[in-house]
């Protein structure tokens, strides 16, 4: 069964994809994937056995990457086409099926993955999920401090007006890590893309040299998987790292502003958001808001509300961990 599948430009949407992929590769033992993605999302399918190749979407004016793409996958005839981009691209490849995503379906008040789940008409969502290779975890367990919890933090995002304030970022961690706090001494992992130096700085600084673990600027995506799977906790700003430590099983606290948890909240049983005290419909109505600018838009979520939140799901977590040791 050869199989093309399209999925986003965007690290987020195209980790919450791993599910839908995930489920379809159980249910079809032996067929041969294409991937067609943008370059920054691109590892996420390396490791996985059924792909044959991966065609890198690289924007061009007057949506030339679409012709591109037309011309690399035309002279194939495919069993399947998945496209959840929506393109006009699946309607012009010779194919038997094709499964679009229904973009009216992405405006309504439903979670991605579900969304994502209803192109194979799905009744339960399938969890996202990241394949590893024994070298990422081999070098993840280089980076990490072994025998240490780690609180994870992702002060970064694709947009200023998503990111929570630095300083926010130091008070809570140094809450949670406190004497007698859940995390007490905890090693803190701090990460962000090879480009985001500047905006992690701040925090990473914050943390004890003893206790700190840079991993700002981690080129592989793998490894960086890899080195969230070890964590503890991991809080941190909508963004594509929010989602991989949740796809990695991390319990996971996503902080939101300026964008739909309803749509994107971290996605998993040991997951959970904390939002601005102003809901998304009152930032975005606000005569100044404008999202051309890099002014944060997360002033009204206090570190207060987020270390509440951080506490309740790292004690729900231990509480099912010993319901779960107790049942076997």
């Amino acid at each position: 069964m050869n199989v093309l599948f399209i999925t986003s430009n965007r690290l987020g949407d195209a980790v919450l994809s791993t599910g839908l992929l995930d489920h379809f590769i159980g249910q079809n033992p032996g067929l041969r994937l294409t991937i067609a993605c943008g370059a920054v999302p691109a590892p996420l399918f390396r490791e996985i056995p059924e792909v044959d190749r991966i065609i890198i979407l690289e924007k061009r004016p007057l949506s030339g990457h679409w012709f591109a793409l037309w011309g690399q996958t035309v002279s194939t005839f495919w069993d399947l086409v998945i496209d959840l981009r929506a393109s006009a691209i699946s309607w012009m490849l010779p194919t038997r099926a094709r499964r679009i995503l229904d973009t009216a379906a992405s405006r309504g008040p439903t979670h991605r993955v579900e969304q994502l789940g209803s192109v194979l008409s799905l009744s339960d969502s399938p969890s996202p999920r990241i394949w590893l290779g024994e070298a990422q975890r081999t070098r993840a367990g280089e980076l990490m401090p072994g025998g240490h919890p780690v609180l994870a933090v992702g002060p970064t995002a694709n947009w200023g007006g998503k990111q929570w304030q630095s300083e926010r970022f130091a008070e809570v961690i140094s809450r949670l890590t406190a004497k007698g706090a859940p995390l007490s001494g905890a090693h803190v992992a701090v990460f962000g893309a090879p480009d985001e130096r500047d905006m992690a700085q701040p925090v990473t600084d914050s943390v004890p040299t003893e206790r700190r673990v840079d991993l700002v600027g981690n080129d592989d995506l793998l490894v960086t998987a890899a080195c969230l799977e070890q964590a503890d906790l991991y809080i941190g700003n909508d963004s594509g790292l929010m989602h991989m430590a949740a796809a990695m099983g991390v319990p996971t606290l996503g902080l939101f502003g300026p964008s739909r948890e309803v749509h994107y909240a971290p996605w998993g049983r040991n997951c959970d958001y904390v939002r601005t005290a102003k809901s998304y419909e009152e930032i975005v109505g606000d005569p100044d808001y404008d999202y051309r600018h890099h002014d944060t838009w997360m002033d009204t979520l206090s570190v207060d509300a987020v270390e509440q939140a951080a506490v309740a799901l790292w004690q729900r977590t231990r509480d099912s961990k010993a319901s779960a040791g107790a049942a076997r």
